[in-house]
């Protein structure tokens, strides 16, 4: 019976065009704490979930043209499963996002050393935030409802030495659900002493809504006229090259498996694509259309707009069938992609580069749009 009423006044509050945001426990950490799994869900019935652990998008389900809906993200059911997260599968990453190379930078004449937990080419850097970035912290979230949109902020404070990095920095990431069907994630950050940063989102997606299937057939478009060639170790060279007559272009649609076998250099370095893109878009605002991706089988379409200068497309080249998610799922090799906004990876060590130091007194800003309809 109370089911029953539950569902009815569900019903009722999303037929007014009100969303919601729901919390409940998701399970505990080894060391006992309670971590909190909070659901949203719009007037169109999508739903998003987000947990505390890792500030971490667990899942979000979305309409095909024909109105089914399914999950598009890889991840976890369980918390437990969430704490075996490698593949950063919805993450917050941080303090710095994407790769340092060897693991080190200079900041107002100091050099500082952070771990090198990555090493494609065979050729070590740093990665993501190190052994225990920001998608492997408790995060603290409180819900949030307006009439046409709904959320969860999380907060966070890393301390000054913290995997290496200076500063204490104190951090919201917000996540918003609207009626326009759209997902906002948002960062803002002070710190208390120079520190560099690069808070970056890593959803794993796939528009199909079937994890067994590859993403070489989704159709990418990516804002771009540049993008930023690497060596074998997946660092940026410094320089940015045109992606005009190269297998790089995707400033008109492409379908991704259309040219990742190609004899290019940069796909040989990253075994496919994993690179960043210059951003060159039309504005919305303060933001700027990064990239569009499609499924033509479903129709599903994810466009994203962001306030910072680059996107890197990782086409999942890394995934390969070790990793078990939802459903007892496999996660066989490019069977999701990540579109992550950002600063220019490596850019603490690139001069050419936009800026990654914060200061005091200053505020770190990020926002990144996934918008979703069906064609």
């Amino acid at each position: 019976m109370k089911t029953s009423i539950l569902k009815i006044l569900i019903a009722a509050t999303l037929m007014f065009g009100v969303t919601q945001a729901e919390e409940s426990i998701f399970g505990k950490l080894p060391d006992g704490q309670e971590v909190k799994i909070f659901v949203l869900t719009n007037a169109s019935g999508m739903t998003v979930k987000v947990t505390e652990y890792g500030a971490i998008l667990v899942s979000i389900e979305a309409a095909d043209r024909n109105g089914k809906f399914a999950d598009l993200s890889h991840g976890y059911d369980t918390l437990e499963g969430w704490l075996t997260n490698t593949s950063y599968f919805g993450s917050t990453v941080g303090r710095f996002g994407n790769r340092i190379a060897d693991g080190k930078f200079s900041l107002d004449g100091k050099t500082y050393e952070l771990a090198t937990n990555n090493d494609p080419g065979g050729i070590h850097c740093h990665l993501h935030g190190g052994l225990k970035g920001y998608d492997k912290v408790l995060w603290k979230g409180e819900t949030f409802e307006k009439k046409n949109s709904s959320g969860v902020i999380f907060t966070y404070t890393s301390k000054d030495g913290d995997e290496g990095y200076p500063g204490n920095l104190s951090m919201e990431v917000t996540y918003t659900l609207n009626n326009n069907n759209e997902l906002i994630w948002e960062a803002k950050a002070t710190t208390d002493a120079p520190t560099v940063l690069n808070l970056v989102h890593h959803s794993y997606w796939n528009l199909s809504g079937d994890a067994e299937t590859s993403i070489n057939d989704h159709e990418l478009t990516l804002f771009a006229d540049h993008y930023l060639p690497t060596n074998k170790g997946l660092i940026p060279t410094g320089d940015k090259a045109p992606v005009a007559g190269t297998p790089m272009d995707f400033t008109k649609p492409h379908l991704i498996g259309e040219r990742v076998g190609d004899q290019f250099e940069a796909l040989k370095f990253g075994g496919g694509y994993d690179h960043a893109w210059v951003l060159s878009g039309q504005k919305e605002g303060e933001l700027t259309r990064a990239a569009k991706l499609r499924d033509p089988k479903t129709g599903r379409t994810m466009e994203i707009l962001t306030n910072q200068p680059a996107i890197q497309f990782y086409g999942g080249n890394f995934l390969d069938g070790t990793v078990t998610g939802k459903g007892e799922i496999t996660y066989e090799h490019r069977t999701a992609l990540c579109l992550e906004t950002e600063g220019w990876p490596d850019a603490p060590n690139n001069p050419k580069a936009p800026s990654a130091i914060l200061r005091p007194g200053e505020t770190y800003s990020h926002k990144m749009v996934h918008r979703f309809s069906a064609e």
